[in-house]
């Protein structure tokens, strides 16, 4: 990786593309109802966009640009946030706090918070279909393509499986087989998305799609050790939430099992892996290597 580049000034880049045009996204509905007051309230707040910067980042890797995808990363962070808004839901994990505020059903109540989810999973669709690409001729079936994978990554199959296996497994000591098969629907599917259909969109090739494949498995996995981490160690200052949730609802985390400097040491390992899946990548893939160290160095 260029030892010059800057990834907070990269980040701060992103996020500001990245958020102008979720603003502008949510600016197209006229009035100020209570719904989309929620929407705004969840979505806008202090994330890290971490899954549109990845999306972003793929393109650019594989010599595209980020107004190539921009459509795709703002849907990946309203399907985050959507499933964040449910998560934090009275008959999920019971949360209070998210991104350093009171969670969505705290701030506005908890059918508000359901609806205001589903309306951001549904707006995330709208933004995909509506992006310019889809009406391209020789562009749609990559769009539709990417639609596919975003779908299916979100679905009963991705991430909904993963919240459910989370859910069922608390109180139940899951092997380390178990746990990564539910981060790899629960957290990783969504990241591998992300990733690849950036890539797709800018017209990677099979072999560096493939490639970045393997990246992303191994970042998505990192990720939630990291987060486990964060979990047990974490500032909730910092981090906008609360920690030590995870042992109060006896859940299975990667210190629970293998304790926490060997947690450390399994998330440099996948970080390892990651950064020599980019080996044939020249230098416009250093935002991903320098996102890699980032996911388990982060404070929050």
């Amino acid at each position: 990786m260029d030892i010059m580049f800057n990834l907070n000034a990269y980040l701060v880049s992103k996020r500001e593309k990245i958020n102008s045009a979720l603003d502008k996204i949510l600016g197209d509905f006229p009035g100020a109802s209570r719904l989309e007051n929620a929407m705004r309230y969840s979505l806008m707040g202090d994330g890290k966009r971490l899954r549109p910067v990845l999306c972003i980042a793929a393109a650019e890797a594989v010599g595209g640009r980020a107004t190539d995808v921009l459509p795709a990363a703002c849907a990946f962070e309203m399907i985050h946030t959507y499933s964040l808004i449910h998560d934090d839901l009275p008959a999920m994990d019971d949360d209070d706090l998210r991104r350093g505020k009171p969670t969505c059903h705290v701030a506005f109540d908890e059918a508000t918070a359901i609806l205001a989810g589903d309306a951001l999973l549904t707006l995330a669709f709208q933004t995909l279909s509506s992006a310019d690409g889809c009406c391209i001729k020789n562009q749609a079936s990559k769009w539709l393509g990417v639609v596919h994978k975003i779908s299916f990554a979100a679905g009963y199959k991705g991430l909904i499986e993963g919240q459910m296996r989370d859910i069922a497994f608390e109180g139940t000591r899951l092997s380390l087989n178990e746990l990564e098969a539910m981060h790899s629907l629960k957290t990783g599917a969504l990241i591998e998305a992300a990733i690849c259909s950036g890539a797709i969109l800018a017209d990677g090739s099979y072999e560096q799609v493939e490639q970045l494949e393997i990246y992303a498995k191994n970042i998505g996995l990192a990720f939630q050790v990291a987060d486990d981490i964060l979990n047990v160690e974490g500032n909730p200052s910092i981090m906008g939430k609360a920690a030590g949730t995870d042992k109060t609802r006896k859940k299975s985390t990667y210190p629970s099992i293998l304790g926490i400097e060997k947690s450390k040491i399994f998330a440099e390992r996948l970080v390892n892996n990651a950064l020599q899946a980019l080996e044939g990548f020249d230098n416009r893939s250093d935002p991903l290597r320098a996102i890699a160290g980032y996911v388990i160095k982060r404070k929050r």
